[in-house]
């Protein structure tokens, strides 16, 4: 499959990616990397751009990186999936439920075509998370706070396991863009339930979420970076409060952590 193709695949699902590669590839400044890269981008021709980078099977700990992922991005996908449409969403978001949607449909089916027959089946859900929601698709409150959760909780999901894809860098390139567009999806989210764009602190409360998902945020109250605390050292600035250091830096979240949080939503 030639780039141009590749190109008409993408732009079937997201015009925004279509635009921006297409402008690049007029530009033709495609690297090696980056033709691997958009190659990975699209379904059909993930397993040979990975077998042409790798000549032989994906390492171990990679795989059970993208079945993580897999996992997280089949919760959302099956989540707006079935709540994107109903009466509940207020008209003028529907538009962007339904984007939304579109971007984890292709997350998922990155995922799958890169994995092949070691891809993880699609989980069954429960969206009540045990009957702790009880109105989750009736009431655009509560699928709106359990958007912004799922949101928030996989842009620290994905930060969490950068690492753990050094060894396969094209693949931690894809994981690096997906990463940026979860965080665009949680500041959409954000905007509409009236919420500033980015976390505040630790707890949900400060996100106009219920204290049930306080785990979620457990850890965002940081003001430590690399070693240095940016509220005690920026405490002389007037302009500068602890709460701005805090949401100046988004914190990772690990695999375990992040398991136990979603856990609830899949179903027994």
């Amino acid at each position: 499959m030639n780039l141009q193709n590749i190109l008409n695949e993408i732009e079937k699902v997201d015009g925004e990616i279509f635009d921006r590669l297409a402008h690049v590839s007029r530009r033709g400044l495609f690297s090696s990397l980056t033709k691997k890269t958009i190659a990975l981008a699209a379904p059909a021709v993930m397993a040979s751009a990975l077998n042409k980078s790798y000549g032989q099977a994906l390492p171990q700990g990679v795989k059970d990186v993208l079945n993580f992922a897999l996992a997280l991005e089949y919760l959302e996908f099956t989540f707006y999936d079935y709540g994107h449409n109903l009466a509940m969403i207020p008209t003028n978001y529907k538009p962007a439920f339904e984007l939304i949607r579109q971007h984890e449909q292709v997350h998922v089916r990155l995922l799958k075509s890169v994995l092949g027959a070691d891809a993880i089946a699609m989980p069954k859900f429960d969206f009540s998370a045990g009957g702790i929601f009880t109105d989750t698709f009736t009431n655009f409150a509560t699928f709106s706070a359990i958007a912004q959760t799922f949101e928030d909780t996989g842009v620290r999901a994905y930060k969490g396991q950068a690492g753990n894809l050094q060894v396969a860098k094209p693949i931690l390139q894809v994981a690096l863009q997906i990463h940026a567009t979860e965080a665009a999806h949680a500041a959409n989210v954000r905007y509409m339930r009236g919420q500033k764009g980015w976390i505040t602190g630790g707890t949900a409360a400060l996100s106009g979420l219920p204290s049930v998902v306080d785990g979620n945020y457990k850890g965002e109250e940081n003001t430590v970076q690399a070693n240095v605390d940016l509220a005690a050292a920026l405490a002389g600035d007037n302009r500068i409060t602890p709460a701005m250091v805090m949401q100046a830096f988004d914190e990772p979240l690990d695999k375990a952590t992040v398991l136990g949080l979603v856990a609830p939503f899949f179903a027994k």
